[in-house]
């Protein structure tokens, strides 16, 4: 795994903490539903899609389940970034009724979920293919999910741009006037590395018109986000960057308009609907006792 994990985090820890909050949130003390069933029944359950689909979120799902009960068990016939059809058969669970019962909602919420984001991302990689065009996600996550998202987004075939305000520096529009001016915000930055970031800490810098974009590369900048920009002035873009630093585009990006962007020659398109905007994948949980 790269990005998402690739400070203290290891999916492990995320996924326990993610799970731990979540069924704390929807039980606190107990299922009052649950326990109308008797405490010794055992129960089987199958996962089906509903719809086509990228899955994400096995590891979610399955511990929702053994954090209620150790000894249930989850066999999987998919796995994570793998595409499915709809009426695809994703998983059987055996255990006590009354954990998979208590799991069932919180544990099929992250599938569901986080498959969306996988089923979106691959979508826009899908559409791209054949260009150097990197597909990036952004701080646009819910709050307190966002490392399954981003992992999400690597499952899908997207990569991650950075994780929070603590690994990486970009400099926007707000950022620049506070700071007063490109070269100021730049000049900042750099020696922000110099004497107190880590050397490897990237530095990116928005701009929204040619001029500045031009004051951008004049100032050192390696990586640019170049804002809302149009087709042309992305082309014009690239022409006048001719390689001196890696150009990202953003703001507006759709299915329809993605593959017209990256053939302008842009490096990155960084798309915040990719873990915003997301419906999520219908599936469905059938249970039986045992």
């Amino acid at each position: 795994m790269d990005a998402p994990f690739r400070h203290t985090h290891d999916l492990e820890e995320v996924v326990t903490a993610d799970v731990t909050r979540a069924l704390a949130e929807d039980m606190r003390g107990g299922d009052l539903t649950a326990s109308l069933v008797p405490a010794a029944a055992r129960g089987h359950a199958r996962v089906i899609a509903r719809e086509d689909g990228v899955i994400a979120g096995c590891a979610w799902f399955e511990r929702c389940f053994t954090e209620l009960d150790p000894d249930c068990e989850v066999f999987w016939h998919v796995e994570d970034g793998e595409g499915v059809m709809e009426n695809t058969q994703l998983c059987e669970i055996a255990g006590t009724a009354r954990a998979m019962l208590s799991a069932e909602r919180t544990a099929l919420n992250f599938l569901q979920s986080l498959s969306a984001i996988a089923t979106k991302t691959r979508r826009f990689v899908t559409s791209t293919l054949g260009t150097k065009v990197k597909i990036l996600d952004t701080r646009k996550t819910l709050p307190g999910l966002r490392m399954a998202s981003k992992y999400a987004v690597h499952v899908g075939g997207g990569h991650n741009h950075r994780i929070g305000l603590f690994d990486g520096i970009l400099i926007k529009e707000n950022h620049i006037i506070a700071a007063g001016g490109i070269r100021p915000a730049l000049q900042a930055a750099f020696a922000l590395i110099q004497h107190q970031a880590p050397a490897d800490t990237i530095i990116e810098i928005e701009v929204e018109t040619l001029e500045q974009l031009q004051e951008a590369l004049a100032g050192g900048a390696k990586l640019i986000l170049l804002d809302n920009m149009s087709n042309a002035q992305l082309c014009e873009a690239v022409k006048l960057t001719h390689g001196r630093a890696e150009l990202e585009a953003s703001g507006g990006v759709n299915y329809q308009s993605v593959r017209a962007i990256a053939e302008t020659g842009v490096d990155r398109i960084s798309i915040g609907s990719l873990t915003k905007d997301i419906q999520a994948l219908d599936l469905s949980m059938r249970f039986t006792l045992h």
